[in-house]
């Protein structure tokens, strides 16, 4: 019953890919790699055929069973490697020469036909190194390496060629897959499962139609082999765990084998530690820095892959994170497989001083910047192998290295930072994980890397300078203004002194002269405050402004000319902080006063402009003092620190300007030389309904 089985089997198998080799002989023979696709079409359909006919009329395989199946695994793999465009620039044996893929591939299918022909024509041999099991072991190989070219080939591919390829790779990956398992268990069971192995020609003719449509989908399947280094490590690393784990299994069974009572125990215990073993040697970073090595010294002509090595160093240095002097160590040690660094920058002290390490204990020695060291560094831009240094001094000028950098841990690399000629810091490394060899291309990538990491640091430093400008400026400006607030009320003050030798009999100008004076100690009171606590901004609020005007004026009954106030439309509001717009109100009285002779006027309007449900309103200051020019208004009038007056701050417009602005209002001046000012102050009007309707809405 299983021989029929297996004759359908393989029959199907025969017969799909005999459909196959048919495509494309006729329909498909213009399509790239025409030949080596027809190629592993024969020999599996061949295959195929002789296992069916065995099956049927034979009571064992013969040799040439084994050989066709070496055959058709290596004809797929053939496939695979010209999509992925090992014979493009060559043929014959100057590719195998210059090629260690495919010599890897063409030597493990020699020693697998040398194992298949040792154990046809010399079994008496082949039992005394194992019997059958090699060669087992060598099948499963070969299937393990036919998955990896599957996943080179679908990993190597542009986005728009794995469209077409995606179906091809898990056809012939299936495959190989399945071989895999059908291997593996023999391994296991030391016997072939006959149903694993009738089942074989069932899978390997449901493959074929997927071959057929990637074919179909696509008209040149060709292009450059560009293999990641990262791909590689990681396909490096697969194919060694699984020849470790098959080595390891082989290993175990042979321990269950001769182990007697023991056996099973042993075979435990022994795959138990191998496999921790292997996932040690997995996350080691040795291991891992050794293989990288090894990779880029074998298999390119290039130590590095820049594209990658640039965009994971570019990615750490401005990752976000307050240590960026940190990260700048461990990026550059990246590049040569350093566990750890140290940094020094250039301050204005003179002197290098230690601010990060990398995996390192705290060092606080500090380098002057004109030493020998650092003079070397900025004019030579060396990099210093300090291995290489204690063999041959002479090699670096016989420069004097300090003590401490000798006796640093494990001392390696000093990388200099050079940032536009001049020395910004240096860098010390520790001895890499795995043995580097210092040649140009390395050299070369660590400055240009130190001098990129140099202008990041650069920039934090200024990014950093700056903020510390701006808080002093925001200091140096709060100050500016609290000392022209105080520059106003000692000017209000001193101009009550001549006043009151005239007035001082007069009960009227006492009572307003007490007032000025309490609402200047209270004014300067809260000034205290504000500059005691650093309170924040008073939140404007909804405030009449008639009753705000009528003390502004109050404040200023004292003076002369004294200011008079009529209020047109009263009971208005605006939403504003009432000492703020008080203190800028009052500023604009206080000029006008102090422009206008003291039997001049001044006077301030108060009315609603706009309809009765908007608007605005308007606040007019006028004065029948000196006046001003166009050109002062235009050029002078709201610069800061521009003043007439000899003891002026030369702010006050300018504040009133900014905060009236700050509320949505404007600030317009009218004047005229002898003939007097007029400032136009312009505010939203608060209207609570009104209000009440956007919120809504």
């Amino acid at each position: 019953m299983l021989s029929s089985v297996a004759v359908f089997s393989y029959g199907a198998a025969a017969a799909a890919f005999a459909v196959l080799l048919v495509l494309q002989l006729s329909v498909w023979r213009g399509r790239a790699h025409a030949p080596a696709l027809a190629a592993a079409a024969l020999a599996t359909t061949l295959w195929a055929a002789l296992n069916a006919w065995e099956a049927a009329y034979a009571t064992q395989p013969s040799e040439w069973n084994d050989a066709l199946d070496i055959v058709r695994n290596a004809a797929w793999s053939v496939f695979l490697l010209f999509l992925l465009g090992f014979f493009q620039r060559g043929a014959g044996w100057q590719l195998l020469r210059h090629n260690r893929l495919l010599r890897l591939v063409a030597g493990f299918y020699a020693l697998l036909l040398a194992a298949e022909t040792l154990a046809n024509w010399a079994p008496g041999l082949l039992a005394r190194v194992g019997g059958m099991l090699p060669v087992v072991m060598l099948r499963a190989g070969a299937a393990v390496l036919g998955m990896i070219l599957v996943e080179q080939l679908y990993r190597n591919k542009p986005l728009q060629e794995r469209w077409a390829l995606k179906y091809a790779c898990l056809g012939i990956g299936g495959m190989y897959a399945y071989d895999f398992y059908l291997y593996s268990d023999t391994m296991l069971f030391r016997q072939l499962n006959p149903d694993i192995w009738a089942a074989r020609g069932f899978v390997q003719a449901l493959t074929m139609p997927l071959i057929a449509l990637a074919v179909s989908r696509s008209k040149a399947w060709s292009s450059e082999l560009s293999v990641s280094r990262r791909v590689l490590f990681h396909s490096a690393a697969l194919a060694g765990s699984a020849a470790y784990l098959l080595v390891m299994s082989s290993a175990g069974y042979y321990l269950r084998f001769f182990g007697g009572s023991w056996g099973s125990v042993m075979q435990v215990a022994f795959l138990f530690g191998a496999t921790v073993l292997l996932a040690g040697v997995l996350f080691s970073g040795a291991f891992r820095a050794w293989l990288k090595v090894f990779i880029s010294k074998h298999f390119y002509s290039y130590n590095y892959d820049y594209r990658e090595e640039w965009m994971g160093f570019t990615r750490m240095l401005s990752a976000d994170g307050p240590n960026l002097a940190e990260r700048a160590i461990q990026a550059v040690a990246g590049l040569v497989e350093s566990p750890g660094g140290a940094l020094w920058l250039r301050r204005e002290s003179g002197l290098c001083e230690p601010v990060a390490q990398w995996h390192m204990p705290l060092v606080s020695e500090a380098e002057p910047a004109d030493s020998a060291l650092c003079q070397f560094l900025e004019s030579k831009n060396w990099v210093i192998d300090m291995q290489e240094y204690e063999r041959s001094p002479s090699l670096y000028d016989d420069i004097a290295i300090p003590d401490w950098v000798r006796q640093f841990p494990r001392v390696w690399l000093v990388l200099p930072l050079i940032m536009q000629g001049r020395l910004s810091g240096f860098m010390l490394l520790q001895l890499p994980r795995s043995a580097i060899q210092l040649n140009w291309e390395v050299i070369d990538l660590l400055k240009i890397a130190c001098s990129q990491a140099a202008s990041y640091l650069a920039q934090q430093e200024a990014a950093m300078a700056l903020m510390v400008a701006r808080q002093f400026e925001s200091f140096n400006r709060m100050s500016t203004f609290v000392v022209h607030d105080l520059k106003n009320l000692v000017a209000q003050l001193s101009l009550l002194i001549p006043n009151a030798h005239k007035h001082r009999n007069n009960p009227e100008f006492q009572q307003d002269m007490l007032d000025t004076v309490t609402h200047s100690v209270q004014k300067m009171k809260l000034m205290l405050q504000k500059l005691s606590r650093n309170d924040a901004p008073a939140r404007p609020a909804p405030l009449f402004i008639d009753q705000l005007l009528q003390q502004a004026v109050s404040l200023k009954a004292a003076f002369e000319p004294r200011p008079q106030l009529r209020v047109e439309t009263p009971g208005l509001r605006v939403l504003a902080d009432w000492e703020r717009l008080e203190r800028v109100l009052g500023h604009l009285i206080q000029n006008a006063i102090e422009a206008t002779p003291r039997d001049g006027q001044v006077t301030i309007a108060l009315r609603r402009l706009g309809s009765v449900t908007g608007g605005a309103v308007l606040v007019e200051i006028s004065d029948s003092g000196a006046g001003m020019t166009e050109e002062f208004i235009r050029d002078r009038l709201y610069k800061p620190f521009e003043s007439t007056k000899p003891a002026g701050m030369g702010i006050g417009a300018f504040e009133s300007r900014e905060y009236i602005h700050e509320l949505g209002g404007t600030l317009e001046v009218s004047s005229r030389p002898q003939q007097g000012t007029t400032f136009q102050v312009t505010l939203p009007l608060y209207n609570q309904d009104a209000m009440s309707v956007e919120r809504a809405a």
